[in-house]
């Protein structure tokens, strides 16, 4: 049952992620064309964008899984490695 609750509590970051690459997608294809100067503000505007939805779908995805700190995460890998009949790390 926790497991259920860990993963509806964290839904919003998957919609975060999807409206911001929405937004991103829907301000690249309007600022595409128009005012040469403004070029590069356009670039770093739809590329925070992405990359911040990126990193938003990245932590959603971590914390629904139960990923929560450092030490889960070398859980994680060690038990990967473990799977795949690679000897562990010292």
């Amino acid at each position: 049952m926790e497991e259920i609750r860990a993963v509806e509590e964290y839904w919003w970051w998957g919609a975060a992620s999807t409206a911001q690459l929405g937004w991103g997608i829907y301000v690249y294809r309007k600022f595409y064309a128009g005012e040469s100067r403004l070029m590069p503000f356009k670039a770093f505007s739809v590329a925070s964008l992405i990359v911040g939805a990126s990193a938003t779908a990245a932590v959603a995805s971590l914390r629904a899984s139960g990923v929560h700190s450092v030490q889960d995460m070398k859980t994680v890998g060690a038990n990967i490695r473990t799977g795949l009949g690679i000897r562990p790390r010292t």
